[in-house]
This record gives structure tokens, C-alpha cells and sequence, in this order.
């Protein structure tokens, strides 16, 4: 029902339906002028799956919908002219306005201060009144008599004459008190007026207040609203701010879509077809973000890189997605192999790595704060070992560390000093020989630990079954493993809330409630989780929280 000051109203109508078949805004499905003799009305409507807001900062960039008006702020100062901010106008404002509260405050200060040197020759004669009309009865002039009063009671000159001056009236009882009470009124204010010359804050204090007086005699509501424009406006107020998935292949494709692309279905189905891919490639990372995070890629090779989610090209459920090479510049046999995605750097959290040896790193969160494309070193790796696992995590957090081979250690982050990022680390779990780490997790309280083999076998063990120890151990049996049913493949700890995404390297995908899962001890092998033909294999798994938990 408004529209900026010298916009035309037809224009820009015509520039929103021109965005909208160029598909520069693709969330409107109809755009009508209503406008009467009641006055404007233009109605937009919008998709069902539109953020209103998103729309509207999309109009306020591409449209006349918002505009601005330049005013060239010149002003005397000091009798120079200058062109100045709105924080300097107030600001040369208030010292304009402490310049005037002082020298007020001195004229007022002078002012009590004669008048209360005056009462006080009054109270003086007052006080000696007989005396006084003695001295000025006899005296044969008005000269002789100010001379006879100055010298009697060390009096001023301009005392004597308002003792002169004086009516007759005022030597009343009531008249006295009056004199004596404003005498007593003057030298409180005195002491104020001089207490204010002494203390700038004094002075601060009178101008807010008589702002505030005139605030309350003259404000009303604010014409106009005071908010960013859309010189303001970041990329991300552009972008509707939803979850997405994100798939990274190991052959290097990356690609978002929607959340909800996928189905939830039972134990032991079937899938769907998650992307098409080569024979030799498969899915090796699959997470769920917002478009408005930042995912950090931290490599092989132990560097790590930071994009923006909004930045990573859209796909179909069946497309491949973009070569990751084009987006980040890996190096020769380089690929992701951990993923944080985080909308802040300023949490205070950690980042703990863990690498194929077994050894594992605490770094601030905050030194991963950088936009250098070149990536930066997250961890100094010894020579045959790869970075395999990040985790975001606080204090007093514990995490959980799985090898292929079935073992597991449980320990507190504390137990891991806090490290700069070109170090190398301290040992997490001590392998045995021809064995690797396989992945780690945080051990969340009354939560499980998911385990899944190669041929899909897997269970879930309640974490508490995994006894709290010092890091560096060797751990404890986490899973009987056969050969039929294939090494260990993946791991996640996972709450009855939560779902799973499971990928074979095939490319199949099956979504499924972590509470439809067999919970089982330590010992045992598990049951059969997910079909597969007999040349696919279990590639990895992300976890998805349900929309109805945390």
C-alpha cells in the first residue's frame, strides 16, 4: 500500500513481472494492481514453499521498491564549512549544547550570586534595625548615609543602597521570613550551579533531561523507520534459509538438494536410487546443513577449506552433481574426508580431528576463520597417515573412537590439550597391527553407538556398555565380526529420534529410523540392516535428526 517517494507505480509493476519471467524471483505466482480512489494497492502472491521475506529483500534489491534519497549534510563548524555524518552532527550537536548549559549555568550563577549578596546585606540591617534607622535619620544626605551604613556593618556598596531602596513594608515579620527563606533557596542554588561548572556529567544529565522535555511537549510517532537498505543486504538475505543435503562422491562430485528428496522407509528395504553414478564411484559423504552455514572440507591431506552452502550447485536426486575440483583447489590424490558446517566461528566450540593411526587433535574453532581459497594446514600429518574424522565439540563433551577392525575407546575431550593448527596431535587409541580407525563420534548420554558392516550387518549397543578411559588405550570389543559379513564399514552414534541415510558404493540409499534398529551387546554380529546385491558394499552413513526431536 506504499511505494518509495517519485517511483512510478506502473514501472514498477512492469520491472517485478519482467524479473519473474527472466526467473531472477521465482517464488511469485501473481502480481495484480488493486489500486482505487481509496488509494495504492498492488497485491503480490507468492508460491506456497516461498519465504515471504526472502521475496521481499529480492524486491528491495532488484526494484525501485526501495530507494534512496542523497542529502548533502553541510554545516559551519567552527565558521568552516564541512560536509559531516549523522554521528557528527550529534555529536558537534551536544557540544553546542554543553556549550550553551555552561555559559547558561555562569549567567545563572552570577545572577544568585549578586542577588544573594544583596539579601544578605538585608538580613544584616534586619537584624540591626534601630541601628540602621538611627544612622540614616541622622545623616543630611542619602551620600552620608550609604557611607555611615558601608562603614558600620562592612557593607557594599550596592547593599547599602538596596538598604536605602528598601520599602517600609518589608519590615514586617513576613516580609522578613520571605527575605531570609529566598536567602536560604539562593545558596542552595548557588552550590548546585557551581557543583554543575565542576562535573561535566552534570551538565551530560541537563541536556538529556531537557531533550526529554521537549520530547514529551513536541514528539509524535517517526515518519519513517530507521532499518538497513538494501546496500545493506547480504547474499544470504537473498537465499531462503532451509536444510539441504549434501552429497560429496569418492570420485570428487558435490552436489545440495532438498532434505525431503528422500523417503523414510523400514528395516531391510530396498532404496532408492540416490544418484547416477559410474560403476567405480560411490557416495562417500552425505550430511544435512542449512543454506546459510558455512562447511568446512577438511581433507586427506590434512588442509582445509571453507565455502558457503548457498555457493554449492543444486542437483537432482539422479544427477552427479559438480566436480569438487572445480570448487576447491585439492591437489594431486586429495579428496574430502570430513565435513563441519557451522553459521559462526565465535562459540567458543572445538574442532577435534582424528587421523587412519589413531591420533587425534583439539583446536579452537576459531582459527578456522578465513576465506584464503588456498586452504589452510588444519593438522600436521606423519608420513603414510590420513586425516579421517572432525568433530565439533565443547567442553566436557566425550567422543567415541570405532576401528575397522571392531575396536572402541570412550574418552573426555579434556583428556586431548588444546593445540594450534599446523600440529600434529597425541594418540586417541592404540591399534593393533594391519588394523585402522574407522571413524569417531560424540558419545552423547543415553544414546547408542550404530555399527554396520560392509554387507550390511549392523545393531545398535547403548553407549554406557563402552566404559569411560583414558585416552591412548586399546579400547574394548565393540562388534563380533565374521568375514561373510565384511569389516566394518560405518559408525554413528545415534538417539531413538534420530534417522539414518546409509549409502552403498553402488549409489543405492535407504532412510531409516534409528529405533527400528536391533539393540544389542558388545559381542554379538547384528542383523541384516539393509539389502544388497553381492558386488555392493556399505560406503557410509549421515545421521538425520527427526522433525518431532531434537
Amino acid at each position: 500500500t506504499e511505494i518509495p517517494f517519485q517511483v512510478n507505480k506502473a514501472r514498477l509493476i512492469e520491472k517485478i513481472a519482467e524479473l519473474v519471467r527472466e526467473k531472477k524471483i521465482s517464488d511469485i505466482s501473481d502480481l495484480r494492481d488493486e489500486s482505487d480512489r481509496s488509494g495504492l494497492r498492488v497485491v503480490i502472491e507468492l508460491k506456497r514453499e516461498a519465504v515471504p521475506q526472502v521475496v521481499l529483500n529480492q524486491l528491495y534489491k532488484h526494484t525501485q521498491l526501495q530507494e534512496s534519497f542523497g542529502v548533502i549534510m553541510l554545516a559551519l563548524v567552527d565558521g568552516v564549512p564541512r560536509t559531516l555524518s549523522l554521528p557528527q552532527v550529534i555529536g558537534h550537536y551536544v557540544n553546542f549544547q554543553f556549550e550553551v548549559v555552561v555559559r547558561r549555568t555562569k549567567f545563572e550563577l552570577a545572577r544568585a550570586e549578586k542577588r544573594a549578596h544583596i539579601l544578605a546585606g538585608l538580613l544584616i540591617a534586619l537584624a540591626n534595625l534601630d541601628e540602621v534607622i538611627r544612622l540614616i535619620k541622622t545623616s543630611k544626605t542619602v551620600l552620608q548615609a550609604k557611607e555611615r551604613l558601608m562603614k558600620k556593618f562592612k557593607l557594599s556598596e550596592e547593599q547599602a543602597q538596596a538598604i536605602l531602596d528598601m520599602r517600609l513594608q518589608r519590615l514586617t515579620g513576613l516580609e522578613r521570613e520571605k527575605i531570609a527563606q529566598e536567602h536560604k533557596e539562593l545558596l542552595n542554588t548557588i552550590a548546585y550551579l557551581k557543583g554543575v561548572l565542576a562535573d561535566d556529567r552534570l551538565v551530560y544529565e541537563i541536556i538529556k533531561k531537557e531533550l526529554r522535555d521537549l520530547k514529551k511537549q513536541f514528539g509524535d510517532e517517526r515518519k519513517t523507520e530507521i532499518a538497513p537498505d538494501s546496500s545493506d543486504l547480504e547474499i544470504e538475505d537473498l537465499i531462503a534459509d532451509e536444510d539441504v543435503v549434501i552429497s560429496i562422491t569418492h570420485s570428487g562430485y558435490i552436489k545440495r538438494l532438498p532434505v525431503d528428496t528422500y523417503r523414510r522407509q523400514k528395516r531391510g528395504g530396498r532404496g532408492v536410487l540416490g544418484m547416477d553414478l559410474k560403476k567405480d564411484d560411490f557416495v562417500e559423504h552425505l550430511f544435512i546443513c542449512s543454506t546459510h552455514h558455512y562447511i568446512l572440507f577438511f581433507s586427506n591431506r590434512g588442509k582445509v577449506y571453507r565455502v558457503k552452502v548457498h555457493e554449492l550447485p543444486t542437483g537432482s536426486r539422479t544427477t552427479k552433481g559438480q566436480a569438487i575440483v572445480n570448487i576447491l583447489p585439492f591437489g594431486p590424490e586429495e579428496k574430502v574426508e570430513a565435513v563441519i558446517a557451522t553459521r559462526r566461528f565465535d562459540t567458543g566450540d572445538y574442532l577435534l580431528m582424528a587421523t587412519k593411526k589413531g591420533i587425534v587433535k583439539k583446536t579452537p574453532l576459531t582459527e578456522y576463520d578465513t576465506s584464503r581459497r588456498e586452504g589452510l594446514i588444519a593438522i600436521s600429518l606423519q608420513q603414510n597417515d590420513e586425516l579421517i574424522s572432525v568433530l565439533r565439540v565443547k567442553e566436557e563433551s566425550e567422543v567415541i573412537l570405532v576401528s575397522r577392525g571392531g575396536q572402541a575407546i570412550r574418552f573426555k575431550e579434556r583428556d586431548v590439550r588444546a593445540m594450534g593448527r599446523g600440529t600434529r596431535g597425541v594418540r586417541g587409541i592404540r591399534l593393533e597391527k594391519g588394523d585402522e580407525l574407522l571413524g569417531m563420534d560424540i558419545a552423547l548420554q543415553d544414546a547408542d553407538l550404530f555399527l554396520i558392516t560392509a554387507k550390511g550387518y549392523g545393531k545398535r549397543t547403548p553407549i554406557a556398555d563402552y566404559s569411560l578411559q583414558r585416552r591412548g588405550g586399546k579400547g574394548v570389543r565393540a562388534i563380533k565380526t565374521v568375514e561373510s559379513r565384511g569389516r566394518l564399514a560405518a559408525m554413528k552414534v545415534v538417539k531413538d529420534n534420530h534417522e539414518l541415510l546409509i549409502i552403498s558404493t553402488e549409489g543405492v540409499l535407504i532412510r531409516l529410523s534409528a529405533d527400528g534398529i536391533s539393540r544389542m551387546g558388545r559381542h554379538t554380529q547384528g542383523v541384516k540392516i539393509m539389502n544388497m546385491d553381492e558386488e555392493d558394499k556399505v560406503s557410509s552413513v549421515a545421521r538425520v535428526v527427526a522433525e518431532d526431536g531434537g
